[in-house]
């Protein structure tokens, strides 16, 4: 009885309970994830940076989609990693806290981002005349900034209601990462309504942006089916395609996880749910982007060019020496 009205300053993550070889593998699978993470979305952001032509609102906020995806990995994954090597290390409240703030945050501003992304494309696509008048940078800019802004300020919702119950006992989170329902798990007060604001995010940031998604592309579909030219219709699902498999990864496995039903095995269910969430799907963002993508295989193609150039430029300076 004593010891549960301790108040919890520390939590430790009990993460996989598969053995120490196992954690060995997945210590280094899941490294060479976060290093294919960072390297991918890292390549997209520079490309985008330095290529003029990727210099539009499409590539604009697939910059910050690419920011939003390093940040995932760069918040859950270096944490995970240490997991796997030393299970009995503990993370602090405090440092426990930002985690579920910065995960939240992000995941709410990728959110918004498809979202913005899905109504530019439709705007390019349904009218093209108007595209550059309507999203102009300007229009860019505040868009991409109330993105952050807004998921920023919910995230906060939730770490405000989460601050305000006590936590006395006990301080292992059956998690790889300080999740928000499997913090609220160890809370020992009435958790009800951060559920309900839970619930009440998930259709107002999840549901809601969904079915805008939906109706985006549904209304581009059949622009795309009206275009005469066979070229045209190939390069309208050249560019549409790869930012609808995105949204079809984020979108599916966040409603999983927060929606659907919770099978016989909730807390194993969500780990799985949440690797492919935290793991996959910042690493699979710049492959489906690149690889479907013909102005990004272009930029890339120019940018290891000029590489190469400046190399063999570089080379034949100093044989003359």
């Amino acid at each position: 009885m004593e010891e549960n009205q301790t108040m919890v300053t520390e939590f430790v993550l009990l993460g996989f309970c598969l053995g120490p070889r196992i954690h060995l593998v997945l210590f280094l699978l899941f490294s060479l994830f976060y290093t294919l993470t960072i390297l991918g979305n890292g390549t997209i952001l520079a490309m985008i940076c330095l290529d003029s032509r990727l210099h539009t609102p499409m590539y604009f906020f697939l910059s910050h989609l690419a920011i939003v995806d390093m940040a995932y990995a760069c918040n859950t994954v270096p944490q995970t990693l240490i997991n796997l090597l030393d299970e009995t290390r503990p993370i602090t409240f405090a440092g426990c806290m930002t985690q579920t703030f910065l995960f939240l945050a992000f995941a709410h501003t990728e959110c918004v981002l498809l979202v913005v992304m899905s109504y530019d494309r439709y705007v390019a696509i349904c009218h093209p005349l108007h595209y550059t008048v309507i999203m102009n940078w300007r229009v860019c800019t505040i868009l991409a900034a109330v993105s952050w802004i807004f998921s920023f300020l919910l995230a906060l919702v939730h770490l405000v209601l989460i601050l305000r119950l006590p936590f006395c006992g006990p301080h292992e989170i059956n998690h790889f990462f300080c999740e928000i329902l499997s913090v609220l798990k160890l809370a020992c007060a009435d958790t009800t309504l951060n559920q309900v604001v839970i619930f009440a995010a998930c259709v107002f940031i999840l549901v809601a942006p969904l079915c805008f998604v939906l109706v985006s592309y549904t209304r581009i579909l059949v622009a795309i089916l009206r275009i005469q030219s066979g070229e045209g219709r190939r390069k309208a699902f050249s560019t549409c395609s790869s930012h609808l498999c995105v949204v079809g990864l984020f979108f599916g496995s966040a409603i999983v996880m927060y929606m659907a039903p919770k099978s016989q095995h909730p807390e194993e269910q969500q780990k799985v749910l949440f690797l492919f969430y935290s793991f996959f799907n910042p690493m699979l963002n710049p492959l489906i982007y690149s690889l479907r993508n013909a102005e990004v295989k272009g930029a890339l193609k120019r940018s290891l060019c000029k590489e190469s150039h400046s190399w063999l430029v570089w080379c034949s300076d100093h044989k003359s020496w």
